[in-house]
């Protein structure tokens, strides 16, 4: 049960962003750049950042929805899962692994970010704007964990609810123009 009067229609994040839209604003903006914007990452890499970080934070609502929205993207399931359980054995990059080993990182703190991190992944072929975004998603997701669970937003069970999510969202995190009425049914 939310702690909040959310809108039953809009269960997660949603529900958070459309009770204070003058807060949410500014996030859906930070994150349409950072995880729908141009970068040398792949809409789908920074899905799966997203996707690490929530799996770490035991956020459910966020861990489903990221992971439903890198599925979507990369064509196929095995990654995201594969990634979850184990970043080095995953099947992408040694790049996107070094990367995702950062953000698994600052998913516990900012301060467990080592030099050797680093170094790492910028000897994997990773920039200085890719390490600073994977840092900045990560924290934005860890923030975006504790802001739903911190509130106990709805968690919904049904799969099928992550699979429409996910096509939603890899469009944009744009507030849709028309807003979320439709969604209720």
């Amino acid at each position: 049960m939310p702690y909040l009067p959310l809108e039953e229609h809009l269960p997660g994040i949603t529900g958070l962003l459309e009770y204070r839209k003058d807060t949410a604003e500014p996030i859906r903006n930070l994150t349409q750049i950072l995880l729908r914007g141009p970068s040398t990452l792949t809409e789908a890499e920074r899905e799966l950042i997203a996707t690490v970080v929530s799996s770490g934070n035991a956020c459910k609502f966020c861990t489903q929805a990221h992971t439903a929205a890198a599925d979507q993207l990369l064509g196929e399931q095995d990654t995201t899962q594969k990634v979850k359980e184990n970043i080095n054995t995953a099947p992408v990059s040694d790049k996107m692994k070094a990367l995702l080993t950062i953000a698994s990182q600052v998913q516990q703190s900012g301060k467990t970010v080592s030099e050797k991190s680093i170094q790492q992944a910028k000897a994997a072929g990773a920039t200085d704007i890719e390490l600073h975004d994977t840092v900045l998603i990560a924290a934005l997701f860890s923030l975006y964990n504790r802001y739903v669970d911190g509130l106990s937003t709805v968690t919904p069970t049904d799969p099928e609810f992550y699979k429409r999510l996910a096509e939603r969202i890899s469009k944009g995190y744009l507030r849709l123009p028309q807003g979320y009425d439709h969604l209720k049914k």
